[in-house]
């Protein structure tokens, strides 16, 4: 992968929108935020997007059709528990990403490679956040 953009990967901000209101950001390497820990609770977590597919970038209308079926996806996997709205943020770029709750990496392997990702973020419990390249 190119050092740039793995660079821009773990250099993002990857929030998620608490249904209470605001924003929990997690980053790699750090652990997962309290407000989120209450969340997943004892469950693996991913912060996934279906946007622009190998880092390319593609109209926000395809964006967003293929965001809908990766929500879509999500929700039909047998261990999803929760799927919240997040957002990836970096330097000059910001992809709606979805948060979910309970599905293992083996899944989100799956559903990241059905959706031409390059990475996602993951992690178990509170644990510390990381880069799942695929």
């Amino acid at each position: 992968m190119d050092e740039n953009l793995l660079a821009a990967y773990r250099a993002a901000a990857y929030r998620v929108r608490l249904r209470q209101g605001g924003w929990a950001t997690i980053r790699i390497d750090a652990p997962l935020p309290t407000a989120l820990v209450a969340v997943a609770g004892e469950r693996p977590w991913g912060f996934i997007t279906a946007w622009n597919p190998h880092s390319q970038v593609r109209s926000s209308g395809w964006n967003r059709k293929v965001q809908h079926r990766l929500l879509i996806t999500l929700r039909d996997l047998p261990s999803t528990q929760r799927v919240c709205a997040g957002v990836g943020t970096g330097m000059g770029w910001k992809e709606p990403s979805l948060f979910v709750i309970g599905p293992d990496t083996a899944s989100l392997d799956t559903v990241a490679r059905n959706f031409e990702q390059n990475a996602y973020v993951h992690g178990y419990r509170d644990g510390i956040a990381l880069l799942r390249l695929l």
